[in-house]
């Protein structure tokens, strides 16, 4: 409930239109990585609800989720926001470990945290199983293009070099951010959902409404909630 759906141009299908035949819904976990201020929390809520406000640094990780309708499927994004301070640098695996999805995220008017991108990407590379997770560097703020330290060749010869994906975003804008959500889901679905046991499946639940009397009553169920 709640939840912002995303369709993609020329396969889209109106809700009216999945009447007709069911629609799998997959859970695609995806992980936002780097150093703090980068704009991984403001990516993750422009993901989730298209909005931007002034966030504070993350506290170990924050979780949100986006629904992404594909022509023939759902994807189900749970997005963890983790944490990019040194305090909880030691937690971290225990938040992207499983990830279908790792999205690397640098500011490109900050070298420094382009250098710390690779830092996070060999620890990455310690957790996961090669062709289970999809991995994207993503150069953030490009609203401060005119204060620049990456070049956008330097983000694409790092891609390039380490087998990743690449795309330049701005968070503050909005430029950039549904088309790299877009192009994740259909990777993922690509490379990971046909494969045996890729992607699993998930279906809404329903909580039963403890203060009616009639447990069994099928109206006392009013919310949706996912695992």
């Amino acid at each position: 409930m709640g939840e912002s759906l995303v369709r993609v141009p020329g396969g889209a299908q109106h809700r009216s239109d999945s009447l007709s035949r069911p629609v799998q819904t997959l859970r695609v976990k995806m992980v936002l990585l780097g150093s703090s201020g980068v704009g991984k929390s403001s990516l993750a809520l422009r993901f989730s609800k298209d909005q931007f406000k002034s966030t504070s640094p993350t506290v170990g990780c924050a979780y949100l989720t986006r629904m992404v309708h594909l022509s023939d499927v759902t994807l189900r994004f749970e997005i963890w926001d983790t944490a990019g301070q040194e305090t909880y640098h030691s937690v971290t695996p225990l938040y992207y470990r499983g990830a279908h999805a790792a999205l690397l995220v640098y500011d490109i008017s900050n070298r420094e945290t382009f250098i710390r991108a690779q830092v996070w990407l060999k620890e990455l590379k310690k957790h996961y199983i090669p062709g289970s997770t999809v991995i994207w560097l993503v150069g953030n703020k490009g609203d401060l293009a005119q204060d620049r330290q990456v070049s956008v060749q330097e983000g694409q010869s790092l891609a390039h070099d380490r087998d990743l994906f690449f795309t330049e975003t701005s968070a503050l804008t909005a430029d950039q951010v549904s088309e790299l959500l877009l192009a994740v889901a259909h990777r993922v679905y690509e490379c990971i959902g046909e494969q045996q046991g890729g992607l699993s499946e998930w279906q809404e639940t329903q909580l039963v409404d403890l203060q009616h009397k009639d447990l069994f009553n099928p109206f006392a169920s009013c919310c949706k909630v996912g695992p």
